[in-house]
């Protein structure tokens, strides 16, 4: 079994690498909702990348690709992501964590406006508003 665990993590560690490392470079330019948000975006993707680590190589690609969406900052301004960029992020992320099965672990708030906390951690209730699942940058 210990086996299996390590055939799964280098790709595992290497991805929350990649949002760790991110979030870091952005705790340098970001402060309040924007950093709030981009932090709780970590925390989603770290979860999805750990719980689809032995999933079908189709969902294990659905999390990548949303890890790569949310690190390569192509709609930045320096070296930093943009509230439009963040906001894009968390949209595929949470689009990717109901397709995956894992609502619980849906972002909601928007940068700028009241954050609320990702669904199952502090309110199983919460709901996604239809605006933010429809909305397309």
């Amino acid at each position: 079994m210990a086996v299996e665990d390590r055939r799964s993590r280098p790709g595992t560690d290497v991805l929350i690498r990649k949002v760790d490392s991110h979030v870091a470079a952005l705790r340098t330019g970001l402060h309040g909702p924007e950093l709030e948000l981009a932090e709780r975006l970590a925390g989603c993707l770290r979860e999805l990348v750990i719980s689809t680590a032995q999933a079908s190589a189709a969902d294990r690609a659905q999390v990548r690709a949303a890890v790569h969406y949310f690190v390569l900052r192509r709609e930045s301004q320096g070296r930093l992501l943009s509230v439009r960029s963040l906001a894009a992020a968390q949209r595929l992320v949470n689009r990717a964590a109901r397709q995956l099965g894992r609502p619980d672990l849906t972002v909601e708030g928007r940068p700028g406006r009241d954050a609320v906390a990702p669904a199952g951690r502090s309110g199983r209730d919460a709901v996604t508003p239809a605006t933010d699942i429809a909305a397309r940058p």
